[in-house]
């Protein structure tokens, strides 16, 4: 289910809970009904203000409504009941992605790569970041990885056969370290990265995300990587939604959305 069909779900939730109809709410929000039925089914976006709104109405915080899973669900059974396994998850990597992801991986490790802090997981978050805010920012696609929700925080499910391609073609070295005393992976760059496969507003994502974030350790991005709207609406195991960025909340959000009329 899409971000917009899970928060549209949790609407109808608490809609019926209070005996509401579509018309009711329809008119609480200054909405026409065909509009609700479009938010309740998933196939409209909520912008942040009417998700404020919604919360009001529904006298429930924001972040009930981005994240429905926190609130409890009981069920009797009798009886064990085995979970079925997930599905597994089959990615495909574009050509123009696949050189994309190994640019930028090249230019983080050439700008940063030689801090002691940086190691996989770092890496990891730092690619994250740089996509996430790329697309809240431009609604296009930087290198347009798939991100899977783990207790560790994002990770980019491609990044393992990108690497083991790269490492064969001797454009980056991998090497086992230490840091603090536990086990670290690095990556050390064989070559500079094409700058003519970046634009200019990729390249100003890229370095803002560095800036901010690159001196902090695994533990430290990791924690930070958790308050994220999308990573925080995501279900364990799950690919992260590019489309919950437009819900993010400071200090994550990198957009200027009081300035669009």
């Amino acid at each position: 289910m899409s971000i917009y069909g899970k928060i549209g779900h949790r609407i109808k939730e608490l809609r019926e809970k209070v005996g509401m109809s579509q018309d009711a709410l329809a008119k609480h929000m200054k909405l026409p009904r065909p509009a609700i039925s479009q938010i309740e089914s998933g196939a409209r976006k909520i912008a942040t203000d009417e998700l404020i709104k919604f919360s009001q109405i529904f006298h429930v915080t924001v972040d009930d409504l981005l994240n429905p899973g926190k609130e409890p669900e009981v069920r009797l059974h009798e009886g064990r009941e085995e979970k079925a396994p997930k599905p597994q998850m089959r990615i495909s990597v574009p050509q123009k992605n696949l050189q994309k992801f190994k640019e930028v991986l090249l230019y983080i490790l050439n700008k940063v790569g030689a801090k002691q802090n940086i190691g996989e997981t770092v890496i990891y978050k730092l690619l994250y970041f740089m996509d996430f805010d790329f697309y809240e920012k431009y609604e296009e696609q930087l290198i347009g990885a798939t991100y899977q929700k783990n207790k560790y925080g994002p990770t980019p499910i491609e990044f393992a056969k990108i690497v083991e391609q790269m490492t064969v073609r001797e454009e980056i070295m991998k090497v086992k370290s230490e840091y603090f005393n536990y086990p670290q992976t690095k990556y050390l760059p064989l070559r500079t990265p094409d700058l003519t496969k970046l634009t200019a507003t990729e390249v100003e994502v890229i370095d803002d995300v560095l800036n901010r974030l690159s001196d902090m350790n695994a533990s430290q991005i990791s924690a930070y990587s958790h308050g994220d709207v999308p990573w925080v609406t995501t279900n364990d195991g799950d690919a992260i939604e590019y489309e919950s960025v437009f819900y993010r909340t400071p200090p994550y959000s990198v957009r200027a959305y009081a300035e669009e009329n």
